[in-house]
């Protein structure tokens, strides 16, 4: 198994994330300090910013700089994985560079679901729903699995829509899933991922995992047994982080 980082500079809502401090490290290596943990054999930062790239060789960390143009960090996957002539079939796990509190044991669980799933290209993990307002939550990524795990689909929306309850025809168990977003690949995957233009409902939803079951290909999707910390993505969540540290 590889871990690769994806780190950009920008960020909308908190420019810089990847240099915050927190307690005393950069952001950027409470995630590498993360990666470390699952005893990857390599763990690498992808980055097209000097400054990223300057801090992450100050702590020890293998760093591959990659074009600025990319529109995200799967296509910034596929360059590290051509530049470091990584196997077709070896498995590279996807952190965020924004992700510090990803727990270990479900990057190794997800990447042990790819390995033991041929049919598969990713891998990747959700979590039970038990309320109605995570469940309604656009901001909520939900996915739909078949008999043998693999997803149906992902969706903003309520799927599967849970019809006599919001009737208000009973209270019967939620049973949804909201994806968790932690993707595992096959190497030579990626590659053609990369090289596919977006698809329609990957456009209208504002999720790329739809362009992999688009164009046929299998996600399996791993059940893990908490949800995860949130990552990083406002100052809200930044100082949250802190006082986790």
């Amino acid at each position: 198994m590889h871990i690769i980082i994806p780190a950009r500079y920008a960020s909308t809502r908190l420019p810089g994330k990847p240099l915050a401090d927190v307690a005393g490290k950069p952001l950027i290596q409470r995630v590498h300090d993360c990666a470390v943990k699952t005893g990857a054999a390599q763990v690498v930062i992808a980055t097209d910013d000097e400054r990223i790239h300057r801090a992450a060789v100050s702590f020890g960390a293998r760093v591959v700089m990659t074009s600025a143009a990319h529109r995200s960090g799967t296509d910034r996957l596929a360059e590290v994985i051509e530049k470091l002539a990584i196997g077709p079939e070896e498995i590279v796990v996807n952190l965020q560079g924004d992700e510090p509190l990803m727990p270990p044991e479900l990057m190794r669980e997800v990447a042990e679901k790819l390995a033991s799933h041929k049919e598969a290209q990713v891998a990747t993990a959700c979590h039970a729903i038990h309320d109605r307002e995570t469940l309604t939550n656009p901001n909520v990524v939900k996915v739909v699995r078949d008999a043998r795990g693999y997803a149906l689909y992902f969706s903003r929306a309520a799927i599967p829509w849970p019809r006599d309850m919001m009737a208000g025809k009973g209270d019967g168990e939620i049973k949804a899933y909201r994806h968790i977003g932690l993707y595992a690949y096959r190497a030579g995957f990626v590659r053609r991922y990369a090289s596919w233009p977006p698809c329609p409902p990957e456009e209208t939803e504002q999720l790329e995992q739809l362009r992999v079951l688009w164009h046929g290909e299998r996600i399996v999707v791993h059940e893990a047994r908490q949800m995860p910390e949130a990552g990083v993505d406002t100052p809200e969540d930044l100082e949250r982080v802190r006082k986790y540290f």
